[in-house]
Parts: C-alpha cells; structure tokens; sequence
C-alpha cells in the first residue's frame, strides 16, 4: 500500500514539476503562433515614463525617484527643455535617461521623449508634482491592457484650475460634448499606446495636453480617465493664466473648425489678435523674473546666414518679385516692408512656419543663448522680419521671447497686411523713417522696468542694427554686411558665436 501511494506521490510531482516548466522556462517561439501570445501574457507589462521638464530642479528627483519605484515602469525618460539650472544633471543622478530636447516647448518634448521610449505603453508626467499616492503608474496603464483603451487622462482631488474651470470646460461643452465629463482636461498625467501618440499633433505650448485629448477622440481612440487620488503642483502666476487661457481656447476653436463644429470666423479673427499681442514688450516683460541683464540678437543674417523672406519667395516660387524690390532702392525701407508683404497674399501659414523650421542656424547659436541664460540674462531676438518666423527661430534657440512685426492670417491665409510692432516707433507713434530696434531697446531700459536692466548686450549684422548696437553695454556684429561698423570702436567684429561663447564664459 506504502508502495503505491509512494508511486503516485512521485507521479504527482513529476506533472507538477512538468507543468510548471512549461510555464516559466525561456522558449523562442514565432511571435505570430498563438503559443507567442500565451508567453507575452506571462511577461510583466512595462511602461516608458516621460517626464518634459524645464528648471525643475526642486522636484524632479522625487518625481524620477517615484516613477522609478512603480513595478509597471521600464523605464524613466526625462526631456529636458534646455534648463539653465541642475534639472538634467538631478534627473540623471535619481536614475532617469535624460535627452535635450529638439525644441523649446512641452509639445516637441514630449515627441522627443515618444521617440525615445521602448516600450508600447507611455504615461507623462509633469516634473512639478508631489504629494502622489503610490501605483499611479500601473493605474494608469491598467485600462490600455484589460479594458481597450487608447488614450488616458488623470483625474485628481484637486479641484479644477481657474483655466480649467472658466476656458476648458465651457467649451468643450460647447464644441466637444462628447469630453465634458473628463474632470481634468488640462492635465499633464497621460497614459497612451506609443502607436496612438505618433498619429496624434503636438502643440507646443500650453494647449498641448487639451489638444491631444481632442485630437485622440477625433482619430476614433478609445478614452477613459483614472482617478488618481490627490496631488500637488506649483502655481502659475496671473500672467502665465491668461496666456495658458488663450491658448486652450484657441486650440479647442481650431479643433472645432477641423472637425465642422464652429461657424463664427469672427473667433478666429479674435485669436489672430491674441497671437499678435505675444510679440509686444508688455507682454514680454512680465517674464522677466527678476533678471537685470540682457541680450538682444538679430535673426536674419546674425541668427540664420539667410534672410527669412528671400528663403520663403524661393519657397513660394516668387523671387522675381521679390528681387524687383530688393533692388529698388527709391522706395523707404516701411514701404519695401509692405510691399514685401503683399508678395505672399494667400500664402497658408503652414508655408511661413515650414520655412522658418528649415532655415539654417549659425553654430554654436544654442550654446551661446544656454549660456547667457545660465549666466540671469534675459535673452530675446529683435527682427525687422515676421512674427511668425521670429517665434518659431526663438523657440529653435531656446531664447525667453521674439520681438517683430506681425503679418495679418485670415483663416491661417495671409491677407498680405503688415503690421509693424509699435515698439519699434518712438512712444508708439508711427512716423515710418523712425521705425528702429533702438526704440525696442529703449523700452527695455525704460525708468518703468523694475528691476532695471544693468547690462546689456547686442548682436546683428547689418546698417539697420546700429542704432541698437551703439546702446548697447557689449556690441558684436557677424559677417557685417557694411564697413559702417568700422567707424564705432565700441562694436566687435566677431567671426562665428563660438567667440560669443568664450566670451561669456569668461565675462564678470
């Protein structure tokens, strides 16, 4: 009887033992057959965490350290938005992959960091956070895996921001019903299948996380939202408010339009309007934080070997046109602007925006600007050229602002209307032959900023650069286009911004 029962105890055991190397052992198998999908299931599903960050040096170790400890993290990755503070240096000490990103603005980072991931399954994180209740990460990712969704949003104890509350909710119930009840549209906590992310538009700016929500319902991806009990983030101040209300809400009516649910071209207008407010010095100042020195760079010839306009005519196949009146010299140089202008009437605003992306920049732009901003200057381009291309070359550099005249979009058309900035002209008032980046200039050293700027520095290139350059504390010009400068020993002549670099790397 012994005997037996010791027979089938170790017939037991062989099938057991059997049964369970058939479940753990290694075997490589055709990632098609059906036993492939059998031994997917008994991996762990992990998740690449992207963290966009900018100066956020205060948290990021905790916020790394925190995704880090959740068993559904493969992997950390943080974006660093060219910080002039230990934000990289941290990130990578508490065990994250840092990469720079491409561009200045969450909207590329967070592409940057897509690009990056290994695995399927992304969750975002802002580097700001605290007070996060464990397994956000693995919350996160749950609905991808078992419940079908493609795309989810955070929901939070906190109750909504002021944005949120009085701009991103109203219209969504107006425009897109169908997310009204997402209790935190704003939220920078995503979780998304990488093959989602990269059919989806990046804004750059602050309606990118309301943007992707919109942009994923449109495309037909199954949404959900998880809560995930309370957290904490720094506040904005009132001015970073407003420009965060303006930019939702013209996401939200850009979405609108693309999808047939708005009529009223009237809101267009108005946001074209707002768009062009960005490149005042009012709106400029109020980031200045305390900064008392400053750099200003011209774009066209200084920034980029070419000039914006003639590489858009060559775009636009009108360089004819455009040579005809470089040439002619009889015209003022406000009346050759407008003129210019109307050269591209019914241009689409894609075609501006390509350019300014494709235009070359001089080297060592980038590590001059990072530079200067490490150093507390505050660091701004001031262009005759677009807006348009201004900003987009601003943020291409990493620089705190663009200063430039704006040309009039109608339904992202341009009407072929210029508009020259008014911190250009003398108290505003417009007399054409006094149009000067000196003027910009003025208003930076005007007895109103507090705190006063005490150093300044300039570069260009060119005759219309000069009457900034003499205002300014430190001059250099590049490739100068004119022996003018040869005349002020005050101006150096400098021959690539590598000398920029050595030279604010050894200033006081």
């Amino acid at each position: 009887m012994n005997a037996f029962i010791m027979r089938m105890w170790r017939k037991l055991k062989h099938t057991l033992r059997t049964q369970v190397q058939l479940l753990f052992k290694t075997v490589t198998v055709n990632p098609d057959s059906k036993l492939a999908e059998s031994v997917s299931v008994l991996k762990p599903i992990l998740a690449t965490v992207i963290i966009p960050a900018l100066n956020e040096e205060k948290a990021i170790a905790s916020v790394v350290e925190y995704a880090l400890r959740d068993k559904a993290t493969g992997e950390v990755i943080v974006v660093d938005d060219c910080s002039t503070d230990q934000t990289a240096a941290i990130a990578h000490a508490a065990g994250a992959t840092v990469i720079t990103s491409s561009m200045l603005g969450k909207g590329a980072s967070m592409q940057d960091g897509i690009a990056a991931a290994q695995y399927e399954y992304i969750v975002f994180l802002d580097g700001d956070l605290s007070g996060l209740q464990e397994n956000i990460i693995s919350d996160m990712v749950k609905p991808l895996i078992h419940d079908g969704a493609d795309f989810v949003k955070a929901s939070f104890g906190r109750g909504g921001g002021r944005v949120t509350e009085l701009t991103a909710k109203p219209m969504l119930k107006v425009f897109f019903p169908e997310l009204a009840h997402f209790s935190q549209p704003l939220g920078g906590i995503i979780s998304a299948k990488t093959s989602l992310l990269k059919n989806l538009s990046f804004e750059s700016g602050y309606g990118v996380d309301i943007g992707l929500l919109i942009d994923a319902f449109r495309k037909g991806a199954n949404l959900a939202e998880v809560d995930i009990g309370s957290l904490e983030h720094d506040s904005q101040s009132l001015q970073d408010l407003t420009s965060m209300a303006n930019e939702v809400a013209r996401v939200i009516h850009h979405h609108s339009r693309e999808a047939g649910r708005l009529h009223v071209e009237q809101i267009t207008e108005m946001y074209e309007v707002q768009r062009q407010a960005t490149a005042s010095f009012d709106y400029i100042i109020n980031r200045q934080k305390n900064r008392s020195k400053l750099v200003l760079i011209d774009m066209d010839g200084t920034i980029t070997p070419n000039r914006f306009v003639v590489d858009l005519a060559h775009h636009t196949h009108t360089s004819e046109t455009l040579d005809a009146l470089l040439d002619n010299h009889k015209n003022d140089a406000g009346t050759r602007s407008k003129r210019i202008a109307e050269i591209f009437k019914y241009t689409h605003r894609n075609q501006f925006e390509k350019v300014a992306m494709a235009m070359a920049i001089r080297p060592s732009v980038i590590e001059f600007v990072h530079q200067m901003k490490c150093d507390g200057f505050m660091v701004g381009i001031v262009s005759d050229s677009y807006f348009i291309a201004a900003e987009i070359m601003r943020k291409r550099i990493f620089a705190d602002f663009a200063i430039a005249h704006t040309l009039h979009f109608q339904n992202d058309i341009c009407t072929g209307e210029l508009k020259v900035n008014p911190d250009f002209l003398p108290n505003g008032k417009y007399v054409e032959e006094l149009i000067c980046k000196s003027n910009v200039l003025q208003r930076f050293l005007s007895k109103k900023v507090k705190p006063s700027f005490k150093e300044v520095w300039a570069i260009g290139d060119n005759v219309n650069d000069l009457n900034m350059l003499n205002l300014a504390d430190k001059a250099f010009v590049i490739e100068p286009k004119t022996t003018v400068f040869q005349k002020h020993k005050h101006i150096t002549e400098i021959q690539s911004f590598t000398d920029l670099v050595k030279t604010a790397a050894t200033a006081d």
